[in-house]
């Protein structure tokens, strides 16, 4: 390997966002803080959650055109497979990368990252951020044992021995890994986060709070709206809770519809904002006294959980609830910034996500002030860019010198 030039990394991942988006810009953060490495991410020019078109003018981030959807079907993979050709195409027209690192969820894009890794003798670095197919067929959407399953497990088994690296962004992988026949040693954890001073509001709270129009205790969701999300739970909550606010920040596949049902329901207490960037989401959430992350309920989502939006809460000073539990909620608790917020096991999410909204609700703003200094510095010492792009970056000298 040539080290008189900066090093080059491709990045495939069809769901990234440069900064000006609302939504995942976990690529664009950690590969542009990285010192010996130069970077070209690839993605597709649509918001995967509002399906409109963007532009980027980075020399670091290319998008390619990919069809829109409007569900889980036909024209969902279209938009898969439409990326991963283009994507081909880029990174057979640039030149040759030292490492590619291709992310999932779906298979389409390591698949295209393991062709472009052979054909221009590169290492390959897959980065899994779902268990893909498992979560599909947990969530309903894929029949355990089908022909498809049988064949996505299969392109699944391929794509984590051909790797050189995997990424996985939660901990508590291991035994998924593990049962395809992955060494542990091949596994990187490089979780999810945020970085505080991303999160640092230009107006005080109550300016914050008088540019919504809101005024008592105002929890926030700030995320995808799709059906894995589980965002009827936080409505349901809303109905039980009328003295709350509830602010749902985001787009998704299933907007259109919690918006007709809080107006057929009348459920006057939530409001729905649209996506926000980045920069200017501290200045939300600055008028907020607390931060909900909820997932529709699977086993998989209890056994490892790295939520973006979960440090991005404790990175702005927010108390956090979660209904989804496992090891994650446990050390948010124990470090002082969360409250208990998960079911018993097989028993439904409202009662304790309700439980949990009205312990916020009932303490002091000193009490939940004190929680959310907790909460960043939780992100600071464990879960921030800067840690997270130090890691990285370790990773990827360590492929380059095999």
């Amino acid at each position: 390997m040539t080290h008189g030039r900066t090093r080059r990394v491709l990045v495939l991942n069809h769901f990234a966002l440069p900064r000006s988006q609302g939504g995942g810009t976990r690529h664009v953060e950690l590969f542009g803080r990285l010192s010996g490495w130069s970077h070209l991410i690839v993605a597709g020019n649509r918001n995967n959650n509002t399906q409109q078109k963007f532009e980027s003018t980075s020399p670091d981030f290319v998008t390619v055109p990919v069809p829109s959807y409007a569900s889980n079907g036909v024209g969902r993979m279209l938009n898969w497979a439409t990326y991963a050709v283009a994507a081909l195409s880029v990174g057979f027209r640039r030149p040759r990368p030292d490492v590619v690192y291709a992310s999932s969820p779906h298979l389409l894009t390591p698949l295209a990252g393991w062709v472009l890794a052979k054909v221009r003798r590169a290492p390959l670095v897959l980065e899994v951020r779902d268990l893909w197919p498992r979560s599909m067929v947990e969530l309903g959407y894929l029949a355990e044992g089908s022909r498809l399953h049988r064949v996505l497990v299969g392109l699944e088994r391929f794509l984590y021995r051909s790797a050189d690296r995997i990424v996985a962004v939660a901990a508590g992988w291991e035994r998924h890994f593990a049962s395809f026949g992955v060494p542990a040693e091949k596994v990187i954890l490089i979780t999810n986060g945020a970085e505080p001073d991303d999160f640092t509001p230009k107006l005080a709270r109550d300016k914050a709070r008088a540019q919504l129009g809101v005024d008592g205790f105002v929890a926030v969701y700030a995320g995808a709206h799709g059906p894995a999300n589980g965002l009827d739970l936080i409505l349901d909550s809303a109905k039980q809770l009328t003295d709350c606010t509830f602010l749902l920040v985001g787009d998704g596949l299933d907007k259109a519809r919690l918006v007709a049902r809080a107006r057929e329901e009348r459920i006057g207490n939530v409001r729905f904002l649209d996506a926000v960037p980045k920069e200017k989401l501290a200045d939300v959430f600055a008028g907020c006294d607390a931060g909900l992350h909820t997932l529709a309920q699977a086993e998989l989502f209890k056994e490892a959980m790295s939520p973006n939006k979960l440090y991005d809460y404790m990175a702005a000073r927010l108390p956090v609830i979660t209904n989804v539990g496992g090891e994650l909620e446990q050390r948010l608790i124990a470090a002082g910034c969360a409250v208990h917020g998960s079911p018993p096991s097989g028993e439904s999410s409202l009662p304790s996500l309700v439980a949990a909204i009205r312990n916020l609700a009932d303490r002091s703003v000193d009490e939940r002030a004190t929680m959310g200094a907790h909460g960043r510095d939780y992100v600071e010492e464990h879960a921030s860019r800067t840690v997270m792009a130090a890691r990285l970056e370790q990773l990827l000298d360590d492929v380059v010198r095999k």
